[in-house]
């Protein structure tokens, strides 16, 4: 059981120790992807949606979100988040969310990625839900990274 980094000897959940690992510079890029109707895709156009500025509210949903989220994986690291951008775009079919997360820790921000384009998706849903239950969110993965013992890594 000691080939699987977040469990002990006796196969316990634990968090891995990188106290003596050195802080390096890493980013992590992720996306997701809001399935709206048309009808949900012009009021986001017209900024006609009756809760609001949708846009302004999932991105800082995700930033804070980045910022949480080992309050919400109980195994992964209290880190520095250091920089954190969410851009959204409206197209056709939707909206694509894509966010870099950076810092210079002893751990990547690959699930801060994840977490906050996940957050930032939820928060679209919930502001157009009215508009129409049917909205969805779907493709919520890792784009790339770097730094760190691993290096870099893209997506194919």
């Amino acid at each position: 059981m000691t080939d699987f980094t977040h469990l002990d000897s006796s196969g316990h959940a634990r968090m891995v120790d990188v106290t003596a690992k050195q802080p390096t510079v890493r980013a992590a890029t992720a996306s997701a992807f809001v399935s709206c109707s048309a009808t949900v895709v012009a009021a986001l156009r017209d900024g006609a949606v009756p809760k609001g500025d949708v846009l302004a509210v999932a991105r800082v949903a995700g930033i804070a979100a980045a910022k949480r989220t080992p309050e919400l994986l109980p195994l992964a690291h209290v880190i520095g988040v250091h920089g954190c951008t969410v851009d959204l775009t409206v197209e056709d079919d939707g909206v694509a969310i894509e966010v870099t997360v950076s810092t210079a820790d002893r751990t990547g921000v690959e699930m801060e990625a994840l977490t906050a384009a996940s957050v930032a998706a939820l928060n679209v849903v919930d502001m157009v839900k009215g508009l129409d239950r049917a909205t969805s969110i779907r493709e919520v993965k890792l784009l790339k990274k770097s730094g760190g013992r691993s290096g870099e890594w893209v997506r194919a």
